[in-house]
């Protein structure tokens, strides 16, 4: 009697078991296919909502000033880290760190003066910054401008790292001009497949139109290439399809401005001041500067003083000056646009793992 009490414990015990599993399998399936179902790219082509007191028009021959910045969705002060770069962190220090430093990003724009204003990983509505919207923050801050937005993507809930998970994020782009802007449009650029999509999620350039009155357009392309790819493929077929819509635009007399991240090494193996092209970093590998041959347009490396800022640190940790450090952050330029300067600021990623990246150019006639 005794043995078969303690087979029946046995089997009681591995049927539990039994269930504990079936039920954690179900779950973890049911969430893949959540994951999976709720992940959804927005469709190409979309025209965007151009917003805010912009007015006029750009003219030829005036100087113009550009400033574009990845803002690191405001979390990014210097003692932050990143889980995907390194870091432990995953989401803002808190949420009112998050908007004391949104504060410090605003005010540090508008000192700047600037024409132009490219923006990228600007969140909406995110977990990892507490449902805070960044956007309305930064339009109040910056009023006197037109604005558009365009949405990179909407993540759904991911339950990693353990145990703050990133959750669904909500984030996109924002291009700001003292003018007013006849037309913006998103488009959306080639991603990842497969588990990968996940990583990267949702990708897209704008672009903005104003019409001059010489009967010619300006467009301000703001962009943000994908860097947590396999191997750096799909980023350089990013900067393809981009490179082809603003050189078929160079070529119907229109100028060409292009702004923003890169998640690509501006500067060529044999003149990066920072060797960041030795690494094994997908994304600092250098940009494929052949695919500009014979189009019109021209890469634009912003350079600090002597070559000694980078535009970007690895945010595997709070900022040190021992840091691998990159400058992915830069301009395309058609041939019938004059550049004047183009310079990374120096913040000491003071607000992002970012530097801004000014600059200042003109129109021919």
């Amino acid at each position: 009697m005794a043995k078969e009490g303690k087979r029946s414990v046995i089997k009681t015990v591995f049927k539990w078991l039994l269930a504990l599993v079936v039920i954690a399998a179900l779950v973890v399936g049911g969430y893949v296919a959540y994951v999976f179902v709720a992940y959804d790219r927005i469709e190409d082509n979309v025209l965007l909502k151009v917003e805010g007191a912009g007015s006029g028009v750009p003219a030829a021959g005036v100087e113009y000033k550009l400033v574009s910045f990845n803002i690191g969705f405001g979390a990014y002060e210097p003692d932050y880290g990143f889980f995907m770069d390194g870091g432990k962190e995953s989401r803002a220090w808190s949420y009112d760190r998050l908007v004391a430093n949104m504060e410090k990003i605003g005010d540090y724009l508008l000192a700047q003066n600037a024409d132009f204003i490219n923006l990228q990983e600007v969140d909406t509505d995110g977990t990892r910054t507490y449902h805070y919207d960044e956007r309305v923050a930064l339009n109040a801050k910056l009023n006197a401008y037109s604005s558009v937005y365009a949405q990179n993507y909407d993540s759904p809930y991911l339950f990693y790292p353990l145990p703050e998970p990133i959750g669904a994020n909500r984030s996109g782009i924002i291009s700001y001009s003292r003018f007013a802007p006849a037309s913006s449009l998103r488009r959306s650029l080639p991603v990842e497949s497969g588990v990968r999509k996940l990583l990267d999620l949702d990708r897209c350039y704008s672009v903005t139109r104003y019409a001059l009155e010489n009967g010619r357009e300006l467009l301000i392309v703001n962009l943000h290439l994908s860097a947590y790819t396999a191997d750096g493929k799909i980023s350089d077929e990013q900067a393809e399809m981009i490179i082809a819509d603003m050189r078929a635009e160079y070529e119907k007399g229109n100028y060409v401005v292009c702004a923003g991240d890169f998640n690509k090494n501006l500067f060529s193996a044999g003149s990066d001041p920072f060797k960041a092209s030795d690494s094994e970093f997908a994304w600092a590998k250098c940009f494929p500067f052949e695919k500009l041959q014979g189009t019109g347009l021209s890469l634009v490396a912003p350079e600090g003083a002597g070559k000694d800022v980078p535009s970007c640190r690895n945010a595997d940790g709070p900022y040190t000056p021992e840091q691998f450090v990159i400058t992915i952050d830069g301009f395309i330029v058609s041939n019938n646009v004059k550049v004047i300067s183009s310079r990374v600021e120096d913040t000491g990623f003071a607000y992002s793992d970012h530097n801004p990246v000014t600059l200042v150019f003109m129109l021919e006639e």
